[in-house]
């Protein structure tokens, strides 16, 4: 219950998919797509949240709950060869969490750039730089929306969009 009701931006549209199974009693997942527009052509980033409970708890966890995220955005092109895009990447997700007031502990994770060069037919992508944030942390209660919203603020910031500060309320270009 506490994952409804949350005021996300609306470049990120959330969809109920189907949870992984056989790794906890309980599971939820979400995906996201960061997208300014309606036209696929304008999708900015992608992502996943999941929420595994297992009452018992795992000792893997340090806990009942585990959060798993995922985020993932194509960059511009001059990103690619920065030596700290990486430590960039995690700090998108540790300001996040701190941001949001989401408590936490046993935080792990990877952060990895991928450089596509194409040839032949392919040659009209060019060159493509794409960062991908995986993480997962265990909450320090069952209060799960500062971390959903914690993983809305990563995801968004991966695909490039800026902060938008509390009551406020950004505006999309006029087509």
């Amino acid at each position: 219950m506490s994952l409804r009701g949350h005021r996300i931006r609306p470049e990120l549209r959330l969809a109920e998919v189907p949870p992984p199974t056989r790794i906890a009693p309980y599971a939820l997942a979400l995906t996201a797509e960061v997208n300014p527009g309606e036209d696929p052509e304008t999708m900015l980033g992608s992502g996943r949240f999941v929420v595994l409970y297992d009452p018992d708890g795992q000792d893997a966890w340090n806990g009942t709950f585990r959060v798993i995220v995922m985020g993932r955005a194509q960059l511009e092109r001059e990103l690619g060869g920065d030596p700290f895009l990486g430590e960039v990447g995690w700090a998108w997700l540790t300001d996040a969490l701190r941001e949001e007031g989401a408590g936490h502990h046993s935080l792990s994770g990877s952060v990895t750039r991928v450089l596509s060069e194409t040839f032949g037919d392919l040659e009209l992508h060019d060159f493509e730089v794409e960062i991908e944030i995986r993480a997962s942390w265990t909450p320090t209660d069952a209060d799960l929306g500062p971390h959903l919203r914690a993983w809305a603020l990563m995801t968004c910031s991966a695909a490039g969009l800026p902060p938008v500060p509390e009551n406020v309320t950004a505006l999309s270009p006029r087509r």
